[in-house]
């Protein structure tokens, strides 16, 4: 019997990590990316490159490449990827699961304004600081640059999209990061406030701790609406128990034994 085809929207860490667990189990694992970063680290399994051309070319592409199970597992603000995925999913009737990493929670002592998109963010600023740290990607920049009186720091995996704000300077860098580096770099550039996007996960998350350590207000984009009705998994480990009962009895069982599987099993 021929392998079952998963397909999985990528470029998050947690995409990665489900690849790599369904090496050598009944399922074969194609990760779909999106194209934004320039050198995508490698990944086990088939990996496509670019868009589908909207919800009827991922349709078209699940049906000529027999998919029977999807996976969501895009940036948590990659909102119209999601709902092209709902509604090529519930076109084809390929089951689609939503891998979602829950967002960043509050904690004693966090200085933390909310915004429902970059404007607003920016909107915010020059009543909280002067000097910006700006960890929202390398993408959506012109929102701030309406104000020439703040100094920018912008880091990003690849270099950004201009047009930029007047006073920046750009850090090229890529995640994990730790929190003994974050707060050397909150104090070697002076900055005075934050801003980011809602992603969660803790590759990313040491700068709210030393954020928060020198009293420095974060402002904090929540996250777009995502389609309703669809099933969610927190991790990885969801999502392989979520494909285990897709796959019948037989595959489940052989899908639960696979040494690369086992250990994210068994976390539960």
């Amino acid at each position: 019997m021929k392998a079952p085809h998963v397909l999985v929207l990528g470029g998050t860490t947690e995409a990665r990590r489900l690849a790599e667990a369904l090496t050598g189990t009944p399922w074969r694992v194609t990760t779909s990316l999106a194209g934004r970063v320039a050198a995508p680290r490698a990944l086990p399994g088939a990996v496509r490159v670019g868009g589908f051309g909207g919800t009827e070319g991922l349709a078209a592409w699940l049906r000529t490449h027999r998919v029977a199970a999807l996976v969501d597992a895009t940036h948590p603000f990659a909102a119209t990827m999601s709902f092209h995925a709902a509604e090529a999913a519930a076109a084809t009737g390929v089951p689609l699961l939503a891998l979602r990493r829950p967002g960043w929670a509050r904690t004693p002592g966090d200085d933390w304004h909310d915004a429902a998109s970059l404007d607003e963010a920016a909107s915010l600023l020059p009543a909280l600081g002067t000097r910006v740290f700006l960890t929202t990607g390398r993408t959506g920049l012109a929102a701030f640059t309406g104000h020439p009186g703040l100094w920018f720091l912008v880091r990003a995996v690849d270099p950004p999209e201009p047009p930029l704000p007047t006073r920046t300077e750009v850090l090229l860098d890529r995640g994990p990061f730790t929190l003994e580096g974050e707060r050397a770099l909150l104090a070697r550039h002076q900055v005075d406030v934050l801003v980011t996007k809602d992603s969660g996960g803790a590759a990313t998350a040491p700068k709210l701790t030393a954020a928060r350590e020198a009293g420095i207000p974060v402002v904090v984009v929540r996250r777009p609406p995502v389609p309703r009705g669809v099933p969610e998994a927190a991790d990885p480990t969801g999502a392989l128990e979520w494909l285990a009962g897709l796959a019948g009895p037989a595959r489940s069982q052989d899908l639960h034994r696979s040494p690369t599987v086992t250990p994210l099993i068994t976390q539960l």
